[in-house]
């Protein structure tokens, strides 16, 4: 059985808060991007273990999904919010008893993403659902 959080919200976001983007033209796509510069607090974080919870968002991966500090229709995907509001999330696999929208928490090592379109820009690696 899954844990879906039983907190009031979302919890952790805050640690992207002092991200900035610009809009960056990446040639091999033919298309603009937003592209994160990180702070420096933020970069001391990167490879260590944080937990932030958030909305589950499915996508066609067994190892992926991605997390969301908004529910999905207010998502960076379909409700106009910025990037610093979701998460990749790769664990070993993902549980099939979670559902669009289910509040999780996740725990695992930050990676930052700058450059690499094909990903986002906050990756949780080697993540866990986490139970209170």
């Amino acid at each position: 059985m899954v844990f879906v959080s039983k907190s009031s919200g979302p919890e952790g976001w805050e640690i992207f808060e002092n991200v900035t983007f610009k809009s960056q033209y990446f040639e091999e796509v033919d298309s603009y991007f937003e592209v994160p510069t990180f702070d420096q607090a933020l970069k001391d974080l990167e490879g260590t273990k944080v937990t932030l919870s958030g909305y589950f968002i499915p996508i066609e991966v067994d190892t992926i999904f991605v997390l969301s500090g908004l529910p999905f229709s207010s998502c960076f995907f379909c409700g106009g919010a910025g990037p610093e509001t979701v998460a990749e999330v790769r664990m070993d696999k993902v549980p099939d008893d979670l559902y669009a929208d289910d509040l999780v928490k996740v725990e695992g090592k930050l990676k930052l993403n700058a450059t690499n379109i094909d990903y986002m820009n906050f990756i949780i690696r080697e993540a866990k659902i986490v139970k209170d």
